[in-house]
């Protein structure tokens, strides 16, 4: 099936934010790496979200390429693709014990990044170890580079899909209807905190 309506390719309704900090360097490897990748509307990605993030796994990216530990990467399994605010968004969550969530936080943009199958111990390489301990793009082998919007994807993903955040919150044991979900999945009540990120652009692998 094809991934692309060309009508909705060609209207350029999407893809619109630039930024505009991108040094010189950093522009050429963004372009020589986004060279492999097509531009689509997310709205037309045809991929199932709940077997994409929940089953294939995904990696959340924050910071930016200006030094090794300028950045983080963790991977996720819980999170949501869908539609708000009259905007295409992603719900992404991070425990704050997490080392990304630093970077989550300080940065306004994300990334989301999707592998094959063959990356899988790369996934759970970065899903069980912590940034603060091991160098996760030396670990696993893979490239780091810097995106259009000036955060970090990686050369090796299938998919990316570039974020802003939009809105952001501790999730909160009051507002937990079902108490299972709550204690099943939050014994020790270490919330995430939920950002609704607006996806600026989706990236697929030629």
């Amino acid at each position: 099936m094809d991934i692309i309506d060309k009508s909705i390719y060609k209207s350029g309704l999407f893809g619109k934010r630039k930024n505009q900090a991108l040094t010189n360097r950093g522009m050429s490897a963004t372009l020589s790496v986004m060279k492999d990748f097509t531009r689509i509307n997310p709205a037309v990605l045809h991929e199932n979200a709940a077997d994409l993030i929940g089953r294939q796994w995904m990696l959340v990216t924050a910071g930016n390429t200006e030094g090794k530990r300028s950045w983080n990467t963790m991977t996720a399994s819980w999170g949501g693709l869908g539609h708000l605010w009259n905007k295409n968004v992603a719900f992404v969550f991070v425990r704050p014990q997490r080392h990304t969530f630093e970077f989550t936080e300080k940065h306004k943009n994300l990334t989301l990044s999707f592998f094959g199958e063959e990356y899988r111990k790369a996934l759970q390489f970065c899903g069980t170890k912590s940034g603060r301990d091991y160098d996760k793009a030396e670990q696993t082998g893979l490239t780091p580079f810097e995106t259009p919007c000036g955060s970090v994807a990686f050369k090796e993903a299938r998919i990316i899909l570039e974020c802003e955040k939009l809105y952001s919150e501790f999730l909160n044991e009051k507002s937990f209807i079902r108490t299972d979900v709550l204690n099943e999945c939050y014994p020790g009540r270490d919330f995430h905190r939920m950002y609704v990120c607006e996806i600026l652009d989706a990236w697929v692998k030629k």
